[in-house]
């Protein structure tokens, strides 16, 4: 007769895959029931490290790994290049941001240059550490990056933890007192980072293997970074925060729609549009909270002309690349279990 404590665990082990609970469900089950008691199976529930062991198998399954489904094969890569292609965009932008402001106030007049150093040493120690800090851990999505790609997701996961806590920054002032001011672009681009680290996390277990760029990683790295400071530098009257990585979102679905023309993309590999895709979508939720701060009345037609072109373009190809990446999915599960997955042994 079946137990209750065995009832309950069957009910936990629903969060597997279907195919993983056929597999390895009785034995599963037997190793957790084999230390308890007759009397004791009626009276007991999983504990919650049990149940939280068994939600992180779920997660591990359904993002790839050795013999996954070709769904979830397919899931993992493409949430694993999502997370890849988010943390070069960061990173790009930040060190793209950072080089311009850089440039701009070594040549500036006197005052303007003493201006940008004020706001380090000019109100106390505490308020130039914190000004420093916010103006230098951004920074670290481009130590993230090169650490994804020599594999180390463990430092990888720590520099995208640190690059978002400027993020959180609004936590720290409304904790202290100081009046805290938040609006749908610091929303969307703090969601932003943190859905990226949830990425880092999920995608990048174990068993998963590396994920890899379609194009070499210091040239899509030093490319970012030019196309990013050329659209601030060629379109400055227009730019806004979000402008750069919007054009770099539409480059880059613009170059895989002129590859795919050429046959030059890879059939079996529907996970570039798909990721492509996850991030235009993430920068769109950004352009979308920056496009509501343009239309405040001080501001000039031309920013609310050239954000409403980029999220249109956004938008277009965001879907263009879901329905393309998803009709690539379908047409690969039956090949994707003997091809592997790209940059994956075998």
């Amino acid at each position: 007769m079946t137990s209750l404590l065995e009832q309950r665990y069957r009910r936990v082990l629903r969060m597997l895959p279907a195919s993983y609970r056929a597999e390895r469900e009785e034995e599963i089950v037997d190793t957790y029931l084999e230390d308890f008691d007759e009397y004791e199976r009626e009276e007991l529930r999983p504990s919650w490290r049990e149940v939280a062991s068994i939600a992180a198998l779920a997660v591990r399954t359904r993002m790839g790994g050795p013999r996954a489904e070709p769904r979830y094969a397919v899931a993992g890569a493409t949430v694993r290049l999502f997370a890849l292609l988010s943390i070069l965009m960061h990173g790009a932008r930040e060190l793209t941001d950072r080089a311009l402001s850089l440039a701009w106030y070594s040549g500036a007049p006197a005052h303007e240059s003493a201006l940008f150093i004020s706001a380090f040493e000019a109100h106390g120690v505490m308020e130039g550490v914190r000004a420093t800090c916010l103006w230098l851990l951004p920074l670290c999505w481009v130590a993230a990056y090169a650490a994804l790609l020599r594999d180390r997701r463990r430092t990888a996961f720590v520099f995208t933890v640190l690059a978002n806590l400027p993020g959180l920054t609004f936590v720290v002032d409304w904790a202290t007192g100081w009046p805290v001011s938040l609006d749908g672009y610091s929303v969307a681009f703090a969601a932003s980072g943190w859905l990226t680290v949830l990425a880092v996390v999920c995608a990048f277990h174990s068993s998963a293997p590396p994920a890899r760029l379609p194009v070499p990683p210091g040239l899509a790295l030093m490319g970012s970074c030019v196309l990013m400071g050329g659209s601030i530098v060629v379109w400055r009257d227009g730019a806004d925060s979000v402008w750069s990585s919007g054009t770099a979102c539409v480059v880059a679905a613009g170059c895989w729609f002129a590859a795919r023309a050429r046959g030059a993309v890879a059939a079996a590999d529907p996970e570039v549009p798909l990721a492509l895709a996850l991030l235009s979508c993430a920068v769109l939720a950004e352009r979308a909270g920056m496009l509501v701060l343009l239309m405040e009345p001080h501001m000039s037609d031309l920013h609310v002309y050239a954000a409403g072109a980029q999220t249109a373009a956004l938008t277009a190809l965001a879907a263009a690349l879901a329905v393309a990446g998803s009709r690539m999915a379908r047409r690969s599960r039956k090949q994707l279990p003997a091809r592997g997955e790209r940059g994956s042994p075998g």
